[in-house]
């Protein structure tokens, strides 16, 4: 009998973990796109720090991470438990936030010139370089300014793994979120602590003394490095831009009904007249027209949000002017 029992609770532990496995794959899938992102956005926020305090500023803000997830997990929790209602409304609002920020983006690219940008980076570069400069200052900024942005991120990040979990047991959902947030914190700022330090290897690199083929190699390998730093970090941007509207317009897509079987009947028609064709039809359609719904959510809040700013700021005026 208790050898019955303890083989009954050695499959269900494992019955756990293969769930949990298998859920963190569905969820670190659904949030591949916070993550591009993500890593965007923090290897750029230790831009102007000085490179022998990259990594601790990346360090201290990897912290801050860690405890921006210790809040949110047993947040995510407790909405789970006690109000399991609202975990779809929380994934609608995640997906429309991931939506408007991608589109922010877009509008920040087409309606800011090039000029404009180069001038913000010219004014960070000369207060980086000013010895008044108190750069304690400046760098706890930066790590602030980080650990806001993951944050908003992380609960984004959390939001959706949740929606894969809520039917789950209790301690499938703790497994699988608690596991999510070491996965996304240790691989981002791993891999943003590679990012920052990649133009540093590749000059070491380039520097390497040696007129033979292994020297040579370094030295090309450095060069090379050095070339390509700056575009992953621009493809780094432009896929996790990308990704946000698949996967806020996914988000969005499957919280409305109507939208969702809309959809799955086009793409059944369009596979019927495909051909050999549909089941390439089938993989690509779906996530085209999440972007495409992603692209329009994104317009629509970004006008809501910036609306709702001029009323603001035209009441706020009226305000301080009436007295006169």
């Amino acid at each position: 009998m208790a050898a019955s029992s303890l083989l009954t609770l050695i499959d269900d532990i494992a019955s756990v973990l293969d769930d949990v496995a298998l859920l963190t794959k569905v969820a670190t899938k659904k949030t591949a796109g916070v993550l591009g992102d993500d890593l965007a956005l923090n290897a750029q926020q230790v831009t102007g720090v000085s490179a022998d305090r990259e990594l601790p500023v990346v360090w201290a803000v990897a912290k801050g991470s860690m405890k921006n997830k210790a809040i949110l997990v047993p947040a995510a929790l407790a909405i789970s438990a006690f109000a399991p209602w609202a975990v779809t409304p929380l994934l609608m609002l995640g997906g429309a936030f991931l939506c408007y920020e991608g589109f922010e983006k877009l509008a920040h690219k087409f309606l800011h010139s090039k000029a404009e940008d180069e001038a913000h980076h010219a004014e960070l570069t000369r207060a980086v370089a000013d010895p008044a400069l108190d750069l304690v200052a400046f760098e706890q900024g930066k790590i602030k300014g980080a650990v806001r942005t993951d944050f908003i991120l992380s609960a984004e990040i959390i939001a959706i793994t949740l929606g894969t979990v809520a039917a789950s047991p209790f301690i499938t959902q703790v497994s699988v979120l608690v596991g999510i947030a070491l996965l996304m914190t240790v691989g981002v700022y791993g891999l943003v602590a590679a990012i920052v330090k990649l133009d540093d290897g590749g000059l070491y690199l380039s520097r390497q003394a040696g007129g033979g083929a292994w020297g040579r190699f370094q030295r090309g390998l450095g060069a090379g490095i050095l070339k390509t730093a700056p575009w992953l970090m621009k493809g780094l941007s432009i896929a996790g831009t990308a990704a946000m509207f698949l996967v806020g317009g996914g988000i969005l897509t499957h919280g409305i009904p109507v939208l969702h079987h809309g959809i799955e009947a086009a793409v059944s028609q369009l596979a019927a007249l495909a051909g050999g064709f549909a089941g390439v039809l089938q993989a690509l359609v779906p996530s085209l027209l999440d972007g495409l719904l992603g692209v329009v959510a994104g317009a629509l809040v970004l006008a809501g949000v910036s609306l709702a700013r001029r009323i603001m700021g035209r009441s706020k005026g009226g305000a301080t002017a009436a007295p006169r």
